[in-house]
């Protein structure tokens, strides 16, 4: 088999239906092969002495500190990307870049994930209250609802930015023709919405906060927020979006903070004291990030970010680990 037909082999299986094996054998063809083609992991793995021909289940893969996307170039092959992806973060803050070889991989990553959780994009009203984000360049989630957006053909979706009162105006006859209407918004920018602009919603009305504080407002926790913002919109519920620079594929939550990702995604939690012990389900921890949709840069990730892991393979998120830099995706405590 030549390298495009191992590589498009291995394209082929991510967004299937995963049994744990199938999981465990994909994961572990694709840790073999970015440890053979990726230099900047395969340099970590020589500097730990991971014998590679040793492992045989996904859980004791060594994962890459996350850090590593804002020094150094992280990709398995030599290619052109199709975009960079750069994260947010305050002023003076060294941004992640995540080079994307093939934009068609991300798009069927989200659009699977968004589906999954929700149905077909195009029966959806989406209105994105992301100012931060669009003020700036590379950004995947911009990207993202952007392509979300342009699955239907609705007049009323966009981006808002400075428009708030358009905005509510929207929400609100939305609401009234009780039509699938889905706001997108960094954190920050709802609780603003929701100081100004508070009335009571229908049922057909999903708010979904994708973190961000970006020292925009004092940090409060998940929970807060989300009180904050039933209470200003009468909904029962608010929805999350987990995602970052780093990452190809998302993982959503309906209520209470609690994340379920989609079958070519899995968390495992690492003791904050020793990255390489790992902790069983519902001990607090830091996150590592198995995704199999970063097959063209590391699909193996240790994130900066504390939570707990369930065993029906959701997780929640809790704060940032000590000394981690701040990013504007997961600025607030729960």
């Amino acid at each position: 088999m030549s390298a495009n037909e191992h590589i498009s082999s291995i394209r082929a299986k991510i967004f299937e239906e995963h049994t744990p094996e199938s999981f465990n054998a994909l994961a572990l063809q694709i840790f073999r092969y970015q440890a053979r083609e990726n230099p900047v992991y395969s340099q970590y793995l020589e500097h730990l002495g991971t014998d590679i021909s040793a492992i045989y289940d996904y859980t004791r893969i060594p994962f890459l500190p996350i850090g590593f996307f804002k020094t150094a170039r992280v990709v398995a092959g030599k290619f052109e990307p199709d975009s960079t992806f750069t994260s947010s973060g305050t002023s003076g803050m060294q941004p992640a870049k995540h080079y994307v070889k093939d934009l068609s991989l991300y798009n069927e990553s989200f659009l699977h994930a968004f589906r999954r959780g929700y149905g077909d994009p195009s029966e959806y009203r989406i209105l994105a209250l992301l100012p931060s984000y669009l003020e700036r360049s590379g950004s995947s989630l911009v990207y993202m609802v952007d392509a979300l957006i342009k699955q239907g053909d609705h007049a009323e979706s966009g981006f808002f930015l400075d428009n708030l009162d358009v905005l509510a105006e929207i929400l609100k006859e939305c609401s009234e023709r009780k039509v699938k209407t889905m706001l997108i918004g960094v954190s920050f920018a709802l609780l603003d919405f929701a100081e100004q602009h508070a009335f009571h919603l229908g049922d057909n009305i999903i708010i979904m906060e994708t973190g961000g504080m970006k020292g925009r407002r004092v940090e409060i926790t998940r929970e807060e927020l989300h009180s904050k913002l039933k209470g200003a919109f009468g909904l029962t519920a608010i929805h999350t979006e987990y995602g970052m620079t780093e990452l190809l594929s998302q993982a959503y939550s309906k209520r209470d903070g609690k994340l379920v990702p989609p079958p070519w995604m899995k968390i495992v939690i690492r003791d904050v004291q020793d990255p390489f012990s790992l902790l069983q389900h519902e001990k607090t921890g830091a996150l590592n990030i198995i995704d199999l949709a970063n097959m063209h840069s590391c699909a193996f990730i240790e994130t900066q970010d504390l939570g707990k892991a369930y065993s029906d393979g959701s997780f929640e998120v809790l704060g940032r680990t000590d000394h981690s830099d701040v990013r504007g995706c997961s600025l607030m405590f729960s």
